[in-house]
């Protein structure tokens, strides 16, 4: 991502030769976030493709953790800015940023998959149409929650609970959810229960499970082409 044009290069090479159904970006990129215009070359070809962009969580700029997260006992630091708060409020303030720069404008095609129930944003999107209403109109064709809705996969990945499953389930639609486990990081057994427990027909578990998968990345089984 340091160099965007060569990005965006590799990323048709990995899925044109590679066969490589998305891209993974970690984070902000030299403190940068996905709105800046340098990413552009890469948005772009992700666009022509038709391909997803999973932006995954990282630590913030060594500014904001200094700032936010600094001076607390042991891990506690660490972790307040990683997997206990961090993580999951910037790649929310990532996506945010995307809808209300306008990217979606400039790349109508664009599709864009986060982690960890939503990262928090099932619980907010309401609020930012609330919010923001008019002040955003100027800079969009549709609403912010629209937008979010309309273009943002979300992954179970390490979140195993009722509340934020009935979050993002109330805020996205089964139809937007993908079953993920974040292993190692996460127990395979605890997701896949998980799965299973869940108060939903059959016909919405296997959506969940591999369905919409399927559609999103364009993937195909032995067991489908037989």
């Amino acid at each position: 991502m340091g160099t965007p044009e060569a990005a965006a290069d590799e990323l048709e090479r990995s899925v044109g030769e590679l066969r490589l159904r998305g891209a993974l970006v970690n984070g902000t990129s030299n403190g940068r976030f996905l709105d800046h215009p340098s990413f552009g070359p890469v948005l772009a070809r992700a666009e022509a493709l038709d391909v997803p962009i999973y932006v995954h969580p990282s630590l913030p700029p060594r500014s904001v953790l200094d700032a936010y997260y600094d001076d607390l006992p042991g891990a506690t630091s660490f972790l307040l800015a990683g997997p206990g708060f961090g993580w999951h409020a910037e790649t929310a303030l990532h996506v945010l940023r995307l809808v209300v720069a306008g990217v979606f404008e400039r790349h109508p095609g664009l599709k864009i998959i986060v982690g960890h129930m939503g990262e928090g944003l099932a619980t907010m999107i309401d609020r930012f149409d609330e919010v923001f209403g008019g002040f955003a109109a100027h800079n969009l064709t549709a609403g912010i929650g629209e937008t979010i809705r309309s273009r943002v996969w979300v992954t179970t990945s390490g979140f195993f609970s009722a509340i934020p499953f009935q979050a993002a389930l109330a805020a996205f639609g089964v139809d937007r959810l993908l079953f993920s486990v974040d292993y190692p990081f996460s127990s395979n057994r605890r997701g896949t229960d998980f799965l299973r427990s869940l108060p939903l027909a059959d016909h919405e578990k296997k959506k969940i499970a591999h369905e919409n998968a399927d559609g999103l990345l364009r993937l195909s089984h032995p067991a489908a082409r037989s």
